[in-house]
């Protein structure tokens, strides 16, 4: 999906994760994906294979059974023998249609050192604006004691009555916890196989998921005061045409202009404005 003119929706996280250090990196497409297809193959060939570096496309195959996928942990299992092969320790799992410039490489440090099996990336949202998202409940140590989904009347934060903690929809998982997990959920008739429906909830019943805190790893340009820790999720159109129009303030509160973050894209060669 076109945003902000020259730009793909999906850039910012394939941005984040280049600008991160991470480069071994899988996008996951389902159908009406040839734009996509077609703009990864195009802007985002450059990393080397030799080095072991890559952007790649895994479109849905049926490869167990006439199944396409039936939700988002359902489409990382059906790959799961494309993920294993690069034997990972940890597992960012990511959504190709949110807006925001995050350093995955301090939520995967504090996932390293919180000793969790999962870590859920949080952002504070207005409890009035957090009915749409999932809902993270926290103790004092940062383990998450529920999560609810998109509910009618979000439960306000401890000691800040007026906002909510959303989850972002990215989480870190270790890996082997990742596999069993997924294993376990496929087998479940009455699943989802949704990580923000069904994964996740099982880890904060078990108590093996952490939240992480967006303010952490927000990237803001040297200088560039803190206005807001910007994230949107761009999964409707609503939510797209106001994330559009969020880039047209005299000064956005997403900064497209930092060069010590850049969000990488394919450029067409055509005429200038007139």
């Amino acid at each position: 999906t076109p945003f902000g003119g020259k730009y793909r929706i999906i850039d910012f996280s394939l941005s984040n994760c280049v600008n991160s250090g991470i480069r071994q990196i899988l996008v996951m497409t389902q159908y009406k994906s040839h734009s996509l297809t077609q703009h990864i193959q195009r802007g985002w060939g450059y990393l080397r294979g030799e080095l072991g570096e890559f952007v790649q496309l895994v479109p849905a195959q049926q490869k167990l059974g006439e199944l396409w996928y039936r939700g988002t942990a359902d489409c990382v299992y059906q790959n799961l023998d494309i993920i294993q092969a690069h034997d990972p320790e940890l597992v960012l799992v990511l959504a190709g249609d949110h807006v925001y410039k995050m350093n995955y490489g301090v939520m995967l440090v504090d996932h390293v050192e919180s000793g969790a099996e999962c870590t859920v990336a949080c952002i504070e949202v207005p409890r009035q604006e957090a009915s749409g998202f999932g809902i993270v409940a926290v103790d004092e140590s940062g383990v998450i004691t529920d999560f609810i989904e998109k509910p009618a009347d979000p439960p306000g934060m401890p000691g800040k009555p007026d906002m909510a903690l959303c989850s972002m929809g990215v989480y870190v998982f270790n890996a082997k916890y990742l596999y069993a997990e997924l294993a376990r959920d496929i087998a479940d008739e009455n699943s989802n196989h949704d990580f923000g429906k069904d994964i996740i909830p099982h880890a904060v019943a078990k108590r093996c998921a952490v939240a992480h805190s967006f303010s952490r790893s927000c990237v803001v340009a040297p200088d560039e005061p803190v206005r807001e820790h910007y994230w949107r999720d761009a999964g409707t159109i609503d939510a797209y045409w106001d994330a559009n129009i969020d880039l047209t303030a005299t000064v956005p509160a997403l900064n497209l202009y930092d060069s010590n973050w850049p969000v990488w894209t394919y450029q067409q060669q055509l005429p200038p404005a007139k």
